[in-house]
């Protein structure tokens, strides 16, 4: 029986389990302390006092090198069209646009407009936001698996094969003799919602293993080689991985983009989508090697109904006719203390099988959702990458360039700008005393996505004054049925993706990160598809603005997108300026502990 009951517990750091029995005796009692949380790894680690907390200068740990090993398998998945739907924008053209006269394969050459299915501008919004929207639904499921059952390893492995035989059905969409027909409509829409479904698999699970590859979790004291005491906040370790990650993944976006827009422009769209198959396939070779090199979280069993109880069970007796009591009571500091184990009087309920520690968790974990919540109005701005503003381009003088080759100024400047984030701006915000925390990174991305959507909203603006068919200018063409387009060069888009580069710094990076970090242990997967759910909303909100994705309506679009996030940013703040003062709080709880109620069940 006590082999039955070892095999059920789970134990979220990182030094051996203690007998089983002891181990539910203590959570019984609550007497699990901040020693049990001293692992191996912490072992003759100084940890900083109080006031040393609020004084110290604080960096950043190195980065293990199995996090990079992680990250080369992202930078597949982003070089090619599936997992990051950013890639998307060689789609916009082939809905759009249609098959160029003569051409069997797409291309339009130097001088022409490459494009297959014809369907104008409102079909190839809806379609790309409707990719959005099931890419994003799809990592509620496979976080679930990973954290249940397979592990975050396995899940992905399986996600990968998924992924693959999206791309080659995409491949078939695009071949002579079938693309431009009904047929290639079908196909591909086919594989736009297997490549979806793979990535749910895949995005809600790379991001929690890239940063568990980092095993410290508390602040400790190290002395500079200048002689400066310092303190080695992991928090802000994490927040380097995940830039670094989002290097990576940029750079897969980077020489996918461009290599797949002039395979398009000057081949035809079966190279552009046969190109990051090929690269893709690193992705199962890079898994394969780093198999035994991993550090790997196994699944921890049924946490999820665990957490909704404890929900629940914290809403018993503060609910009320009057909204507005109940909402301050649901809001109160107090809320969670009710469901802590500690607090019970007499016989606990038969589910309640985790100490006072966990609870604390998954407060942290529910207030990271709470955070989540206002992203929606974030991606608003960010989708319009994808879909609008390559559009846009289209209708703008462009000498030779491909429409959809600007938008890699977008991860360009990731790849510029991080490094400069990390290695000069940060730290000199720090050392000026300055706490750039997570959630005003978060509020500053808000804002200066806000700005990117001004900034099209007048390049549109002045495109409807300039263009030789005023407002339509999307459908403008001559007697010969030859583009007309506005003599405003391509280039003055640029402010937006630089815009947009920076948002995505402050807000999205930070957004990876606040998820892994406030995450109970134990379901890192499941907060983190919480994160991404977040752009599979702003997708369907997206759905219904489709109606404003055509002439002449379109400044109106980036106007509203503009307002929605600049406002949303500002209420932002003012509901989390509170949360901002326990970042260090929620940072440095003591790990709890959870046994399945199953393994219970012989006591």
């Amino acid at each position: 029986m006590i082999t039955h009951l070892r095999s059920r517990i789970r134990r979220f750091t990182f030094r051996p389990l203690p007998p089983a029995e002891l181990l539910i005796s203590r959570m019984a009692n609550n007497d699990l302390t901040a020693d049990d949380d001293v692992d191996s790894i912490h072992e003759g680690m100084q940890f900083p006092t109080e006031e040393e907390m609020l004084t110290l200068r604080r960096v950043s740990d190195k980065i293990p090198w199995s996090a990079y090993l992680i990250a080369v398998v992202e930078l597949a998945e982003r070089f090619s069209v599936n997992l990051y739907f950013r890639s998307s924008v060689v789609f916009v053209n082939y809905i759009q646009q249609p098959l160029p006269p003569g051409s069997r394969t797409g291309a339009g050459g130097a001088n022409g407009q490459s494009g297959a299915l014809g369907a104008g501008q409102q079909m190839s919004t809806g379609l790309t936001t409707f990719y959005q929207f099931w890419a994003y639904i799809c990592p509620i499921a496979g976080a679930y698996i990973a954290d249940t059952y397979w592990g975050r390893y396995k899940t992905i492995c399986w996600s990968v094969a998924v992924a693959m035989l999206g791309h080659l059905i995409m491949i078939i969409s695009s071949i002579p003799g079938i693309i431009g027909s009904r047929a290639s409509l079908g196909v591909f829409i086919l594989s736009l919602v297997v490549t979806s479904t793979g990535t749910g698999g895949f995005k809600s699970n790379v991001s929690p293993l890239v940063a568990e590859q980092y095993r410290i979790t508390k602040c400790y004291i190290a002395t500079t080689s200048s002689g400066e005491r310092v303190i080695v906040d992991p928090a802000m370790t994490t927040t380097r991985i995940y830039m670094y990650f989002y290097l990576f993944i940029n750079i897969g976006a980077l020489i996918g983009q461009i290599g797949m827009v002039y395979a398009e422009k000057y081949v035809g769209y079966w190279l552009a989508y046969t190109l990051p198959t090929v690269v893709f396939c690193i992705s199962p070779l890079v898994l394969w090697y780093g198999r035994s090199r991993y550090r790997r979280s196994p699944p921890q069993g049924s946490v999820l109904p665990a957490a909704l109880h404890i929900w629940r069970y914290a809403q018993r007796g503060r609910w009320s006719w009057n909204p507005y009591k109940t909402i301050k009571n649901l809001t109160s500091d107090d809320f969670w203390e009710s469901a802590k184990p500690s607090k019970q009087v007499g016989e606990k309920p038969r589910w309640m099988t985790f100490d006072d520690q966990w609870v604390d968790e998954v407060r942290r974990g529910f207030k990271a959702c709470g955070v989540f919540v206002w992203f929606p109005l974030y991606w608003l701005c960010y989708n319009q990458l994808n879909n609008n503003l390559v559009s846009q381009a289209a209708t703008m003088t462009t000498n030779g360039l491909p429409n959809d080759v600007l938008s890699n100024l977008d991860p360009l400047a990731l790849i510029i700008f991080i490094p400069i984030c990390d290695l000069v701006i940060y730290p000199a915000l720090a050392r000026a005393g300055i706490r750039f925390t997570s959630l005003k990174k978060i509020a500053w991305g808000f804002g200066t996505a806000a700005a990117s959507m001004i900034w099209a909203a007048v390049v549109q603006y002045y495109i409807y004054k300039t263009d030789p068919c005023g407002h339509y200018a999307a459908t403008c063409v001559d007697a010969d049925q030859n583009p007309l387009v506005s003599p405003l060069n391509v280039w003055i888009q640029s402010g937006s993706y630089l815009l947009i580069a920076f948002s995505e710094i402050f807000a999205s990076i930070t957004g990876l990160e606040y998820a892994f970090t406030k995450a109970p242990t134990n379901m890192r997967s499941l907060v983190m598809s919480a994160f991404l759910f977040t752009s599979a909303v702003s997708a369907a909100i997206g759905e219904a603005f489709v109606s404003l994705s055509l002439d002449p309506l379109l400044v109106w679009n980036y106007a509203i997108s503009a307002i929605l996030a600049g406002v949303g940013g500002l209420l932002f703040w003012i509901v989390v300026r509170k949360l901002d003062k326990e970042e260090d709080k929620l940072n440095n709880l003591a790990n709890g502990h959870f046994v399945e109620e199953l393994g219970l069940n012989p006591l």
